[in-house]
């Protein structure tokens, strides 16, 4: 079995988890730039976040077999807070950068007008750039939120089926859908969406362009998560082509719609950035 997590916060997790997820069939992930929880107060500090998503940490899933891209943009949350949006100015030289497959994660937290100019500036980018966008749909009056963030996404330049809508439950998949983007669950231990959730979903709404992640980061959450979906959705009578097109081919290609996408994963080095850090790795 093969497994491509669409969406996984790895900065926030350790190496023992990179094993556990390559044992699980775990092959390929990105990792979307979010807020790290310590609220951040220069733009300094997003721009020191983004060279790690861009160097260090794929180095680090390459020592246990993992292919890594990411995703960059100003959070939604952060998008708030005025020391941050200079950010939005430096953010086009990074969107330059090989590995990065989509603008992200950009969308509403508490659906302000600060995060309304964020969002749209933002979609902007990924149109005048040619990537996919990946969308954070609130975890408050969610359904409000991806009927806002519908409207934001008609209104500019990039095509709906280049946008990931994420964070979805079954309250709001049908309208996402109906919309002409992507659906994105995460699967978490105890709140947003649970396997078999996830499986009542597949049933009323089909396979087609539905990706499923773990959106493991760190709080309570399981970078496993993508492979027990996949198992729950063999239990219930699915069969190993539903799974590979949900867990692999569909987030191969939402995201393989940047152009960057480099799945043939070559072995390490020994060196990282003319340092030699290799510890444990496979």
């Amino acid at each position: 079995m093969r497994i491509f997590d669409p969406h996984i916060h790895m900065t926030s997790r350790t190496t023992d988890d990179y094993r556990a997820m390559y044992d699980s069939g775990v092959r390929a992930l990105v990792e979307p730039s979010f807020w790290l929880g310590q609220p951040r107060t220069s733009p300094a500090s997003f721009f020191d976040y983004f060279d790690a998503l861009l160097g260090w940490e794929p180095f680090r899933a390459s020592q246990y077999g993992i292919a890594h891209h990411c995703t960059l943009a100003l959070n939604p949350k952060e998008a708030n807070d005025p020391r941050c949006t200079p950010v939005l100015d430096a953010l086009p030289r990074y969107l330059e950068k090989d590995s990065v497959v989509a603008v992200g994660e950009i969308g509403y937290d508490s659906m302000t007008p600060a995060e309304d100019t964020a969002l749209s500036a933002q979609l902007q980018l990924a149109a005048d750039h040619g990537l996919p966008a990946l969308v954070h749909t609130p975890h408050r009056d969610k359904l409000a939120g991806l009927h806002r963030t519908i409207d934001v996404v008609r209104e500019s330049d990039l095509a709906p089926e280049l946008v990931l809508l994420d964070h979805l439950n079954e309250t709001t998949v049908k309208d996402a859908l109906d919309s002409g983007c992507w659906a994105g669950f995460s699967i978490y231990p105890d709140t947003k969406m649970d396997e078999d959730r996830m499986i009542t979903v597949l049933r009323n709404h089909g396979t087609d362009r539905i990706l499923v992640n773990s959106a493991a980061d760190w709080g309570k959450s399981d970078p496993l998560k993508t492979r027990k979906v996949a198992d729950t959705m063999l239990k219930a009578g699915f069969d190993e082509d539903d799974v590979d097109k949900v867990l692999w081919r569909n987030p191969v290609a939402f995201y393989g719609q940047s152009g960057r996408l480099q799945l043939d994963l070559a072995a390490p080095g020994p060196l990282h950035e003319g340092n030699s850090i290799l510890r444990g790795g496979e």
